[in-house]
């Protein structure tokens, strides 16, 4: 391998594209290939939207841009610090420099449907150009070229700091901090710029989006040819600092300790306690808990989030989700603990070697999530409420809080037996102390089904309120017990009936099943749409559908983003039993498509 990958810059650049090409061709199947074609169809519609956006609404073209760069900063982010075919710890020991190592990673990293489409996006800069003549077109071509290889490296820096940084539990929390601060910001960042509004306020965004690198382009095609040369030449020097920046990160990143967690304190180890069953366990999960960089930073990212969030709708003085801090976390708790056992890797046969321990396992589990997650929820939720002054909303929060408690450690443990996704042991995990090693878009699907599933155990309760406003409280409490309970059993029953064939999963990952048809048998038409449709299906259904029928119920006058609220009141219950109905059809497609394949499969196998 060495002969092959140091002759020169060019040929090292060239192996490394082939590499990552062989590996993008020889994971196209299954999910993977449905994943990759529906993620390029979203993309491709997104780039030739803000074409569209250069050719309608010129002015908004560097706020289009600059979506494309918070894509590139977030998105590795909030699948786990990237996905990284090619990692640099491969190449530690190849007779190279840093320098030409992490060119030829670059050139790997374009190699992809990513960079292809926002490049597609791009030309949106020498179509912009048309308007200034011949030489804005050039000038747009040349820029074009140019910020697509700063985002992607602006990305790729990101990501390498962020892998060195997270060294300790305070900096995971802080990533996860972030994270959850820019997820709320991209579903709720239009309140404060409505609540900003007026002249000034657009006056100085126009300059932010141009200042940002994504703008750079736009400024060149607008600028006269001598200084837009000297922005295009100042962009290249930049490109060449985030290189040497990035070189000098990967270098260290392989020199230094890879782990995936908080090594015990010097001295003498503090003793388990001496207790058995489901005790000892939740103590042993509490220290994974407070050890793991992982847990760390996404426990961070769903308090962050559910704290945000209505923060940024106070900005317009809408003060509805306050009361409800604390029942988001819960949610966005549980959707990040989904793949418990996964987490951990093959420890799980420690639990299988001792007989009997399968209840005490599953048990405190539950025990220890919800000592972590209970108290800060019921006190996000009664600080919330007090401070909102919205005294409507008690039923609903004491109602639904142990609701929400006892259907979310019932479902991470059922998941996480029926649904595990394999990862990486902890202690083997690469120098990307955010990434477990596990396949993003499965344990992303698993976080999609906990946020729908969660509260459907709440449903009891929130219609117990509606009928008495303080009936919901006993039953939230009997919902949340039982569902712990009755869950929790089905989990353990589960873990001791396929335990070995879970640990099997985790070390051999999914064994092949040539004859059980799955999504990605579908027509790629099919397959496309069913997975757009389970992306989007809950946003006619639940934010624009049962949310503001329940606001009408109880006689909130809020409007908030709902539609059906803005619009006369003639109108409102139509488009909300529509928008209820359109969420379910897609839902049906996305399951009845899938079934229906299955179902012909096995009739031409008889």
């Amino acid at each position: 391998m060495a002969h092959l990958l140091t002759p020169g810059p060019a040929a090292l650049a060239q192996h490394m594209i082939r590499m990552r090409l062989a590996l993008m061709r020889n994971s196209l199947r299954g999910d993977n290939a449905s994943n990759l074609y529906t993620g390029v169809s979203l993309g491709l519609i997104l780039a030739f939207g803000t074409i569209a956006v250069t050719v309608l609404w010129p002015a908004y073209l560097p706020l289009a841009l600059a979506v494309w760069l918070t894509g590139w900063i977030f998105g590795p982010i909030f699948i786990g610090g990237g996905s990284e075919a090619l990692r640099p710890e491969y190449f530690s020991m190849l007779p190279a420099t840093p320098g030409r190592i992490a060119a030829a990673l670059l050139a790997g990293a374009f190699a992809g449907p990513a960079p292809a489409v926002n490049l597609i996006a791009l030309l949106s800069l020498p179509v912009y150009g048309w308007r200034f003549g011949p030489a804005g077109v050039l000038i747009g071509l040349a820029a074009a070229v140019t910020t697509l290889i700063t985002m992607v490296m602006i990305s790729r820096v990101i990501v390498a700091l962020i892998g060195l940084f997270v060294r300790s539990r305070a900096t995971a929390a802080a990533v996860g901090i972030v994270t959850g601060t820019a997820i709320a910001l991209c579903s709720n960042g239009w309140a404060p710029v409505a609540a900003l509004g007026g002249t000034d306020t657009a006056a100085w965004s126009q300059v932010l989006v141009r200042v940002l690198p994504s703008g750079w382009g736009v400024a060149a095609v607008e600028a006269p040819w001598p200084l837009a040369l000297a922005i295009l030449a100042a962009n290249a020097g930049v490109i060449a600092l985030l290189l040497a920046a990035w070189a000098g990160l990967l270098s260290r990143r392989v020199v230094s300790a890879a782990r995936g967690g908080v090594p015990p304190r010097r001295g003498t180890p503090r003793p388990f306690p001496s207790t058995s069953g489901a005790r000892i366990a939740a103590a042993k999960e509490l220290r994974a808990w407070w050890r793991d960089l992982v847990r760390i930073q996404l426990l961070a990212t769903a308090f962050s989030y559910a704290i945000v969030t209505p923060l940024l709708l106070v900005t317009i003085d809408a003060w509805i989700m306050v009361p409800f801090a604390g029942l988001i976390a819960i949610v966005m708790a549980a959707a990040s603990s989904a793949n418990l056992y996964g987490a951990d890797g093959t420890a799980l046969w420690l639990t299988l070697m001792s007989p009997g321990a399968e209840r005490a396992d599953v048990r405190g589990r539950q025990l220890a999530w919800l000592l972590i997650v209970g108290p800060a929820a019921v006190v996000l939720s009664l600080a919330g409420t007090l401070v909102s002054g919205q005294t409507w909303a008690w039923p609903w929060v004491l109602g639904l809080l142990p609701a929400l408690l006892g259907g979310g450690a019932g479902i991470i443990v059922l998941l996480a037996v029926t649904s595990l996704v394999p990862g990486t042991d902890p202690h083997k995990r690469g120098g990307n102390p955010l990434s477990t090693g596990a396949d993003e878009t499965a344990e992303t699907s698993l976080a999609w089904l906990v946020l729908v599933a969660v509260p459907a155990t709440a449903l009891p309760a929130a219609g117990a309120v509606l009928l008495h406003p303080w009936a919901g409280i006993a039953t939230g409490v009997l919902t949340g017990a039982l569902s712990a309970w009755g869950l929790g059993k089905i989990a353990y029953r589960a873990l001791e009936n396929h335990g070995i064939d879970l640990l099997n999963l985790m070390k051999h990952g999914p064994a092949p099943q040539a004859d059980k048809p799955t999504t990605a048998d579908l027509p790629i038409r099919h397959r496309i749409g069913v997975t757009i449709t389970y992306t989007i299906a809950w946003l006619p259904l639940f934010p624009q559908g049962v949310a503001p029928m329940v606001m009408k119920i109880v006689g909130i006058e809020d409007r908030v983003w709902f539609l059906a609220l803005h619009l006369p009141p003639i109108w409102q219950w139509p488009t909300i039993i529509f928008m209820i109905a359109l969420g379910l059809l897609m839902y049906g497609y996305a399951i009845l498509i899938p079934m229906r394949l299955s179902s012909s499969s096995s009739a031409i196998t008889r």
